[in-house]
């Protein structure tokens, strides 16, 4: 009997070895068949996969308004640019240059974790503030107004700096008290507080259509973040009156300078009207001559010294003049896939904060292009609201694409947590 309970033991001895053999493997083939997936899609993930990369007809969108848009900025420039500069590739050759430390940008950002812009929001803004308090101590530039901080090869605008800090704030703020964004101590306060200090720095530039425009993101980062809709409208009214009340009193005297003409460009009156809507009235002349089909590529005439640096606010109507409606509704048309497909985007992110990021991102590009449009056909007053993708400027191009940048990789985190 002893040895067949010596068996016995060892044969339950074996069997809880085996057993326990048998727990590990089991457990070693579970972490292999849970992780090996997802360890092959991430070895295996290409740049545009629509599961893991970043979204391809976003970039596709955004790589043909570079092209169409650098085509056109030289077209419009090299006049101008060899009167000037005595080089006709003067423009062409720095807008190149913007370009590509713009698509680095976009592409560092596309990679980069958006997540980390929430921890640094009021940091970007602190920043913008001593941008714009920076340069108003800077001597003056040409016309008086103080927009631009030199740094040799480029200026830096300031407000391209608050544009991006205000609207990465509010995503930060209104994500973070959301369910409180309905009380006035949440999102009226913070808008007026905001909004007001930066306008009022832009006011000392004086730099108006800046103002507008970071006016129209601040309601609108508000409005999506959740603030009631009665609290815009009483904001809206008051800040009528505010207008009003500067304009009576004289606090308006440069704004209301650039508005002499507005709706009058092609009316003569006195030489000093001829003289004040000369911009705005060759800009009508570059649209009207432009025709259905256009004077063919490279065919203007308003940018041989009629229509003042053609390359900067205004190109789009030399656009007009060389591409006819057609080309110019086509690029409109652009345009709004880029807006739409953005807020798509956007709209899937894993977060409230990227969603507010993203779309605020997106809609700045959409505020611009209807802006500018609406100044070169005289519907507003003559000021300075670029093109995205196609005025020439540097800091303006760079902060674009690294913004879409942003977009990318809210995108690309998107993706990935779906899957």
């Amino acid at each position: 009997m002893a040895p067949n309970k010596r068996m016995l033991f060892r044969a339950d001895v074996n069997r809880i070895y085996d057993d326990e053999y048998r727990a590990a493997q089991n457990a070693k083939n579970e972490k292999f068949f849970i992780r090996r997936p997802r360890q092959r899609k991430m070895k295996n993930a290409k740049w545009f996969d629509v599961g893991m990369g970043i979204d391809l007809p976003f970039c596709i969108i955004i790589f043909v308004l570079l092209i169409v848009g650098t085509i056109m900025m030289f077209s419009a420039s090299y006049a101008f640019s060899y009167y000037t500069q005595g080089d006709s590739y003067y423009y062409l050759v720095r807008q190149l240059i913007f370009i590509v430390l713009g698509i680095a940008g976009m592409v560092v950002m596309s990679l980069f974790n958006y997540n980390k812009l929430h921890q640094v929001a009021p940091v970007v803004l602190g920043v913008a503030y001593v941008a714009l308090l920076l340069v108003l101590i800077l001597p003056s530039g040409e016309g008086g107004v103080k927009r631009w901080i030199p740094l040799g090869i480029f200026n830096i605008q300031p407000s391209e700096i608050a544009k991006f800090a205000v609207i990465l704030f509010f995503a930060h703020w209104c994500s973070k008290y959301y369910n409180k964004m309905q009380l006035p101590k949440f999102s009226v306060l913070p808008g007026v507080a905001i909004f007001g200090s930066i306008a009022l720095l832009l006011f000392l530039e004086p730099h108006y259509s800046g103002i507008v425009i970071i006016g129209m993101l601040t309601v609108l980062m508000l409005y999506i973040g959740g603030m009631k809709t009665k609290y815009l409208a009483i904001g809206g009214i008051a800040l009528i009156g505010l207008v009003l009340l500067l304009a009576v009193t004289g606090g308006l005297t440069y704004a209301m300078s650039r508005m002499d003409g507005w709706g009058q460009s092609l009316e003569y009156t006195t030489e000093e009207m001829w003289q004040t809507t000369w911009q705005t009235r060759n800009s009508l002349y570059a649209i009207g001559s432009g025709g259905l089909w256009g004077l063919g590529l490279g065919q203007s005439r308003q940018k041989y010294l009629y229509l003042p640096e053609p390359q900067n606010d205004f190109i789009f109507a030399i656009v007009v003049e060389e591409l006819g409606l057609i080309g110019a509704a086509i690029i409109l048309l652009i345009f709004a896939l880029l807006v739409w497909r953005g807020i798509t985007l956007s709209l899937r992110a894993k977060d409230k904060f990227g969603k507010l990021l993203g779309i605020g991102l997106t809609s700045q590009i959409g505020i611009q292009v209807v802006l500018n449009i609406l100044v070169i056909t005289d519907w507003l007053p003559n000021t300075g609201i670029s093109l995205p993708f196609f005025s020439y400027g540097g800091s303006s191009l760079i902060m674009l694409l690294a913004q879409m940048g942003i977009v990318l990789s809210i995108s690309r985190t998107a993706n990935i947590e779906r899957q």
